[in-house]
């Protein structure tokens, strides 16, 4: 029988995704509802997805893709730091 250890150490966490991904997952979801015959959640295909990965986190493309997701994250950090610098047009009129 299923022993639910997998929810005795649990802890919250806020996750950003793009749509793109955020509607794959759902799409995931919806085909493991239908090949399970049983409700899958959204939140239960993220979790899969996640102990998948950690289990293979030395694959070279899980590798890359970690990679640049970090340096995306640095360049909106980056971008953030920067004073918005505005351009003011002076028009001259002859007189």
């Amino acid at each position: 029988m299923f022993e639910n250890k997998m929810f005795e150490n649990k802890t919250k966490v806020l996750l950003l995704l793009t749509q793109d991904a955020l509607d794959r997952a759902r799409v995931l979801a919806g085909k493991a509802t239908a090949a399970l015959k049983l409700p899958v959640s959204l939140q239960i295909v993220l979790r899969a997805l996640i102990e998948e990965g950690l289990k293979h986190g030395d694959r070279p493309v899980l590798l890359a893709n970690i990679g640049d997701q970090a340096k995306a994250v640095r360049l909106q950090r980056s971008a953030a730091r920067r004073p918005i610098r505005y351009q003011t047009h002076v028009t001259t009129t002859k007189r």
